[in-house]
């Protein structure tokens, strides 16, 4: 499958190489230009490339750009066919990673928002996973306790290509149902970087209490702060999960 993943950072990084390495035809584009891409990125097989030729001719793009910014790609995205998979791996955490968005935070689902700043539909996917879970505790299909990540959109078969590009980073996926709901994957619910399996992450994602989630969302420095100097990552996950108990 012909991929690109727009931004450069841990995240998209990680898929990148994931995805490369699972045999696809992956390009890294970032807006800063295909020198910001990292030679690691790159070690799987992925290629840098300028952003205005990546997004010509693929099957499938993957948004890891900052939540907030997609309007400013809407033109680039305008003469992307519209069987081209958009998947939007962002999330919204107001104060700490953007400003505050007055439709968010008045109620509008945040991919639902980026879906129209984009002006194209989204399937929303791997935002539920810490960079250091997707890049270091991904296995194969089968395997006990396998990780599981949520996926949601509107469109079917767009959400089937999505799933099956989660399986190929090595994790289960699970139909999250449609962009609306996709809030429950969102900063901080309980199936938010908790690391459940395909049988824990049904509870979690109906679990999911959109005053409270922003709560813990937004005491996440005060959490962080709490932790050991040198935390690990099954100490954040840790973290994630006792907010919810």
């Amino acid at each position: 499958m012909k991929i690109t993943v727009i931004g450069a950072g841990a995240i998209g990084g990680n898929l990148a190489a994931k995805l490369a390495a699972a045999g696809h035809d992956v390009q890294v584009a970032d807006a800063r230009g295909p020198e910001a891409v990292r030679a690691e990125v790159l070690e799987s097989g992925a290629r840098a490339a300028d952003l205005a030729e990546a997004v010509k001719g693929r099957d499938v793009i993957v948004l890891s750009i900052p939540f907030g910014v997609a309007e400013q790609l809407a033109d680039l995205f305008a003469a992307v066919p519209d069987e081209t998979v958009v998947i939007d791996t962002s999330n919204y955490y107001p104060g700490m990673l953007s400003e505050p968005i007055e439709a968010v935070e008045n109620g509008r689902v945040e991919s639902v928002w980026n879906a129209e700043q984009l002006g194209r539909p989204v399937i929303k996917a791997w935002n539920a996973a810490l960079a250091g879970t997707q890049q270091t505790r991904g296995v194969p299909a089968g395997t006990p306790g396998r990780i599981a990540i949520p996926v949601a959109g509107d469109s079917e078969e767009a959400k089937r290509v999505a799933m099956q590009l989660v399986d190929d980073t090595g994790f289960d996926p699970y139909d999250a149902g449609p962009l609306a709901d996709s809030w429950r994957q969102q900063p901080n619910g309980p199936a938010y970087c908790t690391e459940l399996t395909l049988d824990e992450l049904p509870a979690a994602l109906a679990a999911a209490d959109r005053a409270k989630d922003a709560a813990v969302r937004d005491s996440v420095p005060e959490r962080l702060a709490t932790l050991p100097a040198e935390f690990t990552l099954d100490d954040v996950v840790e973290m994630n999960r006792a907010a919810h108990r």
